[in-house]
């Protein structure tokens, strides 16, 4: 691909790369002609500041109807590398102002973006108490085609998919450490791998395999590990952020089990600086046998670290 659409041109809540770019003066076009409808407020990673835009301008925060929340492109590192599909991720939440947060959403949509040797793409939309939807569409013949989310049924993650994310060097000697100890746990000792690992750089493309039922169980929860190691601001490795995880109304009206590291449903503000960890679930069997131990063990590495490093 064009060194001008790999090269990285920005970090402002993550680290942004020509691709980026270009996608968002697509997305800042889009938002100028809807605004032409309804003033509202647009939440994404090529803002200063918080990521808020008013559109139209000249309107105020209390002018909006709604509030936006788009990453334009989840998961550019692979995609642009035709690696493995990114997905454009949209949530629509009402504008609570800047106490809004993820759990207000009440409309999302995601979309992929294929590797060029794929024909196939899937989009996925919810409405909050109405469940989730999905289609599969043909890009060569446009044909479409209806598609079943159904998380995993399996109560074991044995032979399954479930894994800790754990994307970068920083933190994860202990993400490994976590995720080494939870699943000798719940699996016991073996030579056969038990459980397999999928480290799939994009959060929405994460949500999308356990909504489909590819995964039983994913965490990732690097800013959980990364305060431990007392990693803040510039220090502070990248992170799911809120736009990564607008799209997670979707896996829960799909049946997936999404929550913090605390087993509470995702309530941080729609603040492109925020750092989110989140725990997902096939189903709540699966849920009841692994969250009581993943919180003893992040409760005992809490511990072990602060003795370490404190």
């Amino acid at each position: 691909m064009q060194e001008s659409l790999t090269s990285v041109v920005a970090r402002n809540g993550d680290v942004s790369f020509g691709i980026d770019v270009a996608s968002e003066e697509l997305l800042i076009e889009f938002c100028e002609r809807w605004s032409h409808e309804m003033p509202f407020i647009l939440v994404s990673e090529g803002f200063p500041g918080n990521g808020w835009c008013l559109f139209p301008k000249g309107c105020t925060i209390s002018d909006a109807k709604f509030i936006l929340i788009v990453d334009p492109i989840d998961g550019s590192r692979e995609i642009m590398y035709d690696k493995r599909s990114a997905w454009i991720l949209s949530g629509i939440a009402p504008n609570y102002g800047e106490r809004t947060c993820l759990s207000d959403i009440i409309i999302a949509m995601q979309t992929e973006i294929p590797t060029t040797k794929q024909h196939m793409a899937d989009v996925l939309w919810a409405i909050k108490g109405h469940g989730a939807n999905a289609e599969r569409h043909n890009l060569v013949t446009g044909e479409v085609q209806k598609l079943k989310l159904q998380p995993s049924t399996a109560t074991t993650l044995q032979h399954g998919f479930a894994m800790l994310s754990k994307f970068f060097p920083a933190g994860k000697g202990l993400l490994g450490q976590l995720e080494e100890e939870l699943f000798r746990r719940l699996l016991g000792e073996s030579q056969i791998p038990l459980a397999f690992d999928d480290q799939y750089i994009s959060t929405g493309g994460q949500l999308y395999e356990l909504a489909i039922g590819h995964d039983r169980f994913n965490a990732d929860l690097r800013p959980v590990i990364f305060e431990m190691l007392g990693l803040s601001g510039d220090a502070m490795p990248l992170c799911a952020h809120p736009y990564d995880l607008c799209t997670e109304l979707i896996a829960r009206e799909a049946g997936v089990i999404i929550t913090d590291e605390n087993g509470r449903q995702l309530s941080a503000r729609l603040d492109i600086r925020e750092n989110v960890a989140w725990v997902g679930y096939a189903n709540e069997v699966l849920r009841r046998q692994i969250e009581p131990l993943l919180h003893e063990l992040l409760s005992r590495l809490r511990e072990f670290v602060r003795r370490k490093f404190v």
